[in-house]
Formats: C-alpha cells, structure tokens, sequence
C-alpha cells in the first residue's frame, strides 16, 4: 500500500490521482500504524510549514515520521517539513536533512511559480530524466545547497530541487503536475 500523508496541507488529491494514472492504488491516512506498515510513504503538500508541523505534533506524527524505514517523498512543503527548520513559521521541523528553509529574497517574481529546469541530477529519483526537462514548481521558500542535494533548480539563487538521506527523498517540484517527467520521477520512487 502506498500512503499519502493526511495533515493540513493541500495537493493531496493531485498526488493521488497521478498515483491511479500510474496504476498504484493509495490511502489518505494520518494513522500511525496505517503509516508504518505502508510500502511508501509520501508527504505532498501547498500549505504553511508551521500550521503543518502544528498538525504533525498535535497527532504526534512528527516522531512517527522520521522513525519510518520505508521508502518516503516529501513534495513541495513535504521536502521543506523534512529539514530542520523553516522560517516559514519559524518552525523546528522533522530535521531529516541538516538545511534551514528561508525565503527567495524579493529579487524576481515570488513565489516561484511554473515550469524550470533542474540540474546536477544524481540518485535513483532521476533515472531516465535529463537535465532539460521541464518540472512544475509553486514555492515562496527554499533549502539551499547541502550534502543531500540530488537536484539543483535556479530560480533567484540555486537551491535544492531535489534531496536525498536514507530512505527519505524530498522534491521541491510538484512531480504530481510535471507531466511525462513527474510521472518517470514518481514511478522511480514507487519502483525502489
């Protein structure tokens, strides 16, 4: 079974529906054990990092989490609430990967919204993908460059458009919404 994490974020029926396009079937679940006995574990999200953490400890899911040994991807807000902390909210989040999530400076357009490249591909998430395809983005903050940085999209500055630590993968892509090249990335994921 694959589970989809239920928390106060958005976008996760897209992430269910890409799901049933690539013919896997999924739950919607905030149950610990439901959690814990699922194949994989993703955690999408369009939400408010510290509203978001707020409900993880609140269900006290935040330690479920990061206890899983299954294969989980973090989308969006779900790689952010991976990473130790975000100044969205001035939240301590599930400190996963070693990175503080801050805001683009108001250099361009913010939030980074719409199709962008990636490069510096590395990992499994990104077999068959190349550098110039295109994936959806829709973000007003970012972790920067760290050691688990897989992927890197340029937007204002480089920041990490993909992540990587164990078994916990983050994008902070919507592969749910990125066409052929979401669906090979999501598909990736599902085959580890």
């Amino acid at each position: 079974m694959i589970a989809i994490l239920k928390y106060s974020a958005g976008n996760v029926e897209s992430v269910s529906n890409a799901l049933t396009r690539l013919g896997y079937e999924s739950k919607i679940t905030d149950d610990p054990g439901e959690l814990m006995a699922a194949d994989k574990v993703i955690i999408p999200g369009v939400g408010e990092a510290g509203s978001a953490m707020k409900y993880l400890r609140d269900k006290k899911l935040d330690g479920v989490i990061v206890a899983l040994k299954q294969p989980v991807l973090g989308i969006c807000l779900g790689l952010q609430l991976l990473c130790s902390y975000s100044d969205e909210g001035a939240v301590k989040c599930l400190d996963v990967f070693d990175a503080h999530v801050k805001k683009f400076p108001p250099f361009d357009k913010v939030p980074h919204m719409g199709w962008n490249s990636f490069t510096a591909l590395k990992g499994a998430l990104f077999r068959g993908i190349k550098a110039d395809d295109d994936v959806y983005y829709v973000h007003s903050y970012y972790a920067g460059i760290t050691d688990f940085t897989t992927a890197i999209c340029d937007y204002v500055l480089p920041f990490s458009a993909a992540m990587h630590k164990g078994n916990f993968y983050g994008v902070q892509f919507h592969p749910e919404k990125s066409a052929d090249a979401g669906n090979l990335i999501l598909k990736n994921f599902l085959e580890l």
